[in-house]
């Protein structure tokens, strides 16, 4: 295997393993947004743009040569096993089809993972935010229906002063209050209302970006297994050739 080759297999290699930590159960999106936020990938990050698409764009190159060479041994002419002249060129050319094969399967992969792997981290980041914004909601619901329930008690408390004391001139304005206290209520069970709604909206999303994760999940699961079908039927057919 040459250089290049090498290198885009271990790059292949090194994919797999990070889309395996992510896949970890007991490390949540809010402590990888932690991590995403250190330092050092705040200075990274004004480059990961152009790093990101220089490496599509090298994957790519590699994808089509290797297609280009696939193609190539695919569609050259087999020699004669009997001859004399040739005794080891058909044996050569498969070796050469089994390589461009394999530079077949080891860029691509490369591509469909990288591509996998920015998404999934679009998705962990994306996660984390509405888990945040999600815990601030219940936080503002709870303060919500904590001052409900006060309004309340000082509704109960001035109607209890109202039946309790006479009719004077501070009747009035004691009414006056308690409709302002009212009102504040019902704007108070609005508010509640809305965020109650909101809530509800965030963790719709929340569970959508889940099950968006999982089906990434079992996506990179099958194509791991096709992978490693492939890998086994291009070993069976070389087995079955240097036999």
């Amino acid at each position: 295997m040459t250089f290049q080759w090498t290198a885009v297999a271990l790059f292949l290699y090194g994919e797999i393993g990070v889309i395996l930590i992510f896949c970890i159960p007991f490390i949540s999106p809010s402590r990888w947004k932690k991590i995403f936020r250190f330092q050092l990938w705040s200075k990274i990050s004004s480059y990961w743009n152009k790093a990101f698409l220089s490496i599509i764009v090298v994957l790519i190159i590699l994808f089509l040569d290797a297609v280009r060479e696939v193609r190539k041994y695919s569609m050259s002419p087999t020699p004669d096993k009997s001859a004399k002249l040739y005794a080891n060129s058909y044996d050569h050319l498969h070796m050469k089809l089994f390589r461009a094969q394999r530079n077949l399967y080891i860029s691509g992969f490369s591509l469909f993972l990288w591509l996998i792997l920015r998404r999934v981290t679009n998705l962990i980041v994306q996660l984390a935010i509405e888990m945040e914004s999600c815990d601030a909601l219940k936080s503002q619901v709870e303060k919500n229906n904590e001052a409900a329930k006060k309004y309340m008690e000082d509704n109960e408390h001035l109607k209890k002063v109202l039946d309790s004391s006479k009719v004077s001139d501070n009747e009035q304005k004691i009414k006056n209050e308690n409709e302002k206290l009212k009102s504040e209520i019902e704007r108070g069970k609005e508010e509640l209302q809305q965020m109650t709604n909101a809530l509800s909206k965030s963790q719709a999303e929340v569970l959508a970006l889940k099950k968006q994760s999982e089906g990434l999940t079992r996506e990179y699961d099958r194509l791991i297994k096709e992978h490693e079908l492939l890998q086994n039927t291009v070993e069976d057919q070389d087995n079955k050739k240097e036999q």
